[in-house]
C-alpha cells in the first residue's frame, strides 16, 4: 500500500530496521570501488593503458554469476554459525570476514610489476563481495514489510554511496598520503561496520509461500512414488529442487518475464559505459588525486544522498515503473555532464556540476531499480531470486563496460560520452512494454 502523504513516506527513514540498512548498504558499497574506479586510479597512474582499465571490468564478472552460488547461500547452514547466527546472519558474518580478508590480499599487491596478480586478487575480493550481497540483499527484502521497501532501497543507496565514500575518497586521500597498500587495508578494517550491524540486529522470521510450499509438496509426493529414489538420493534432489529449480520455476511463472530480465540487463548500460570510464577521464584532464577525491566522492556522495532519497520518496509516492521512467530519462541526460567537462577541461568547478548533476540523476534512478528487483521477489526464495535478478544487470553492465575502454582509445571524449547516452534507449523501450503491462493487470504478478 503506498504511503497516504509525502510526510508519512518520508516517516519510513526513521525506522530502525530501515536505518540497519543504510549500514549494510555501505558494507555492500565499500568493496566495489577498490575494484573499480579507485582501482583504475592506481592502474592509471601506474602506467596501465585505457584498454587494459576497460578490461578490468571483467574482473566483476562474480557480480553477474553470483546466481550460479546463490542457492546453497540460501539454503544451506553453515556448522555452528547458522546455529549461533542464524541462517541470513550467520553467512553474513562469513561473507565478511572472507571479504576482509581478501581486500588485504588485492591491497598486497604490485600492477605495475604483476598486473596478473592484481587481476586474480582483484576477482577474489569481487567473489566475496558478490556473495555478501547475496545475503545483505536477502536479509533486506525479508526484514522489510512491502511498504517500506521503497525507503529501504533510498537508504541501501545512500549506504552504499557512504561505502563509495570511503573506498573512493578515503582510499585516495590515504594513498596520497601514506600510499595504496595503507589504503586498502585500511578499507578491510572498514568491513568491520557491516559486522557490527548484523551482530545488533535480529534474523528475519520469514514462513514459506503457499506457492513454495506446493511445489515442494510435489516434489516429495514425486519421491515417495519411487522407492528406489531413497536415502541420499531421494533427499539430495529435493534439495536441488528447492534450491535451485524452484526459485527460477516460479520467476518464470510471471507475465512477461524474459522482458523483465531483459529490461533488468538493459537499464543501466549507459551510466555503466560511461562511468567505467569518469576516473581515467578525470586523470587524463589532469585533476589531482585529491581534486577526483573531494569533487567527485565527497561533494558527490551528498548529491546521491538527495538523488537516493527523492528516488526512495518519488517510488513510493508514484510507483515503481513511473520512477523506473523518470530515473532512466535522467540518467541518460545526466551523461551530457562529461560531455561538457571535456569541454572545460581542467576546471574544478565543471568537474562539479559534472558529478553533481550525474550522481542526483543516479541516486533516483539508482533507488527506483533497486525497489523493483526487491518487488520481483518470492519471500521463499529472495537470495536467490533476487541474485539472479542484479546478476542479469551486472551481466549486461560487465558486458557492455568492458568494451568502454576500447571505445574510449578510438574516439576523443566528447564523442565517447555522447555514444554512451545511446545505451540507455533499449531499457526505455522495454520499460513502455513493462507499463504496457502492468495497464492490462498483468506486470509484475505471476501466470494463472
Amino acid at each position: 500500500m503506498k504511503p497516504s502523504s509525502w510526510r508519512e513516506a518520508a516517516s519510513l527513514y526513521l525506522d530502525r530496521r530501515v536505518l540497519a540498512i543504510l549500514f549494510l548498504g555501505f558494507s555492500e558499497g565499500l568493496p566495489l570501488a577498490l575494484t573499480g574506479a579507485t582501482l583504475s586510479v592506481w592502474l592509471r597512474e601506474g602506467g596501465v593503458s585505457k584498454t587494459a582499465i576497460g578490461l578490468f571490468a571483467l574482473v566483476t564478472m562474480p557480480y553477474a554469476l553470483k546466481f550460479a552460488w546463490a542457492p546453497l547461500i540460501d539454503r544451506l547452514r553453515l556448522p555452528v554459525v547458522t546455529r549461533l547466527f542464524g541462517r541470513r546472519r550467520g553467512w553474513a558474518l562469513v561473507t565478511q570476514v572472507a571479504l576482509a580478508a581478501a581486500l588485504v590480499g588485492l591491497g598486497s599487491t604490485n600492477p605495475v610489476e604483476d598486473l596478473w596478480w592484481t587481476a586474480v586478487l582483484a576477482v577474489v575480493v569481487s567473489f566475496c563481495s558478490a556473495s555478501q550481497d547475496i545475503v545483505i540483499d536477502a536479509y533486506r527484502v525479508e526484514i522489510l514489510e512491502e511498504n517500506e521497501q521503497a525507503a529501504g532501497a533510498a537508504v541501501l543507496v545512500l549506504g552504499y554511496r557512504f561505502g563509495l565514500l570511503a573506498a573512493g575518497a578515503g582510499a585516495l586521500y590515504l594513498a596520497e598520503f601514506f600510499g595504496w597498500h595503507v589504503a586498502y587495508y585500511s578499507m578491510a578494517a572498514l568491513m568491520g561496520v557491516g559486522m557490527i550491524t548484523i551482530l545488533l540486529n535480529r534474523e528475519p522470521k520469514v514462513a514459506a509461500s503457499a506457492d513454495s510450499a506446493a511445489r515442494e509438496k510435489r516434489v516429495a509426493d514425486w519421491l515417495a512414488a519411487r522407492p528406489h529414489l531413497s536415502g541420499w538420493q531421494a533427499d539430495l534432489l529435493s534439495w536441488l529442487y528447492g534450491a535451485v529449480v524452484a526459485p527460477f520455476a516460479q520467476f518464470m511463472t510471471r507475465r512477461g518475464w524474459v522482458v523483465i530480465l531483459l529490461f533488468i540487463a538493459t537499464y543501466k548500460l549507459g551510466d555503466v559505459l560511461a562511468g567505467q570510464m569518469a576516473s581515467p577521464f578525470y586523470v587524463d584532464l589532469g585533476f589531482e588525486k585529491s581534486e577526483i577525491a573531494t569533487v567527485s566522492k565527497v561533494f558527490g556522495l551528498w548529491a546521491t544522498i538527495i538523488g537516493g532519497l527523492v528516488g526512495g520518496l518519488l517510488v513510493g509516492r508514484v510507483g515503481v515503473l513511473r520512477g523506473l521512467l523518470v530515473g532512466g530519462l535522467m540518467q541518460m541526460v545526466s551523461n551530457l555532464g562529461f560531455v561538457f567537462l571535456a569541454w572545460a577541461g581542467h576546471d574544478v568547478s565543471a568537474l562539479a556540476v559534472t558529478v553533481a548533476v550525474e550522481n542526483v540523476c543516479g541516486g533516483i534512478a539508482t533507488a527506483a531499480f533497486v525497489a523493483y528487483l526487491s518487488g520481483l521477489c518470492n519471500v521463499a526464495y529472495t537470495a536467490t531470486q533476487y541474485a539472479l535478478l542484479s546478476s542479469f544487470y551486472k551481466l549486461g553492465g560487465d558486458l557492455f563496460g568492458a568494451s568502454s575502454g576500447w571505445l574510449a582509445d578510438r574516439m576523443d571524449w566528447s564523442s565517447f560520452f555522447l555514444l554512451s547516452m545511446a545505451g540507455a534507449i533499449p531499457a526505455l523501450l522495454l520499460l513502455t512494454r513493462l507499463m504496457g503491462l502492468e495497464r492490462s493487470g498483468a506486470a509484475l504478478k505471476p501466470a494463472e
